[in-house]
């Protein structure tokens, strides 16, 4: 079983848009829109991380990258994900 852990208090604010979005989200999966935010939150949070994870095997493969095009193509990519684009 799950042992609760005690949740810490943390006032934000929300653009109206997105506000209404939670809202909605949460009113579609009968949630409450504390509950949604926690989910769409840590979700987030697991992104982020996978996103920080495939920039550094990129960056690793680029960095042990022989051919010279390869390691262009690779340099790309990794701006691409820095810089967007």
């Amino acid at each position: 079983m799950k042992i609760a852990e005690k949740a810490v208090r943390q006032s934000i604010s929300l653009p109206p848009r997105l506000a209404k979005q939670v809202s909605s989200m949460a009113m579609s999966r009968k949630l409450s829109k504390n509950r949604m935010l926690v989910e769409l939150i840590e979700n987030g949070i697991e992104a982020e991380k996978r996103r920080q994870q495939q920039f550094f095997a990129l960056a690793e493969r680029f960095r042990n990258e022989q051919d010279p095009d390869a390691a262009t193509r690779l340099g790309d990519e990794l701006g691409r994900m820095v810089f967007g684009g």
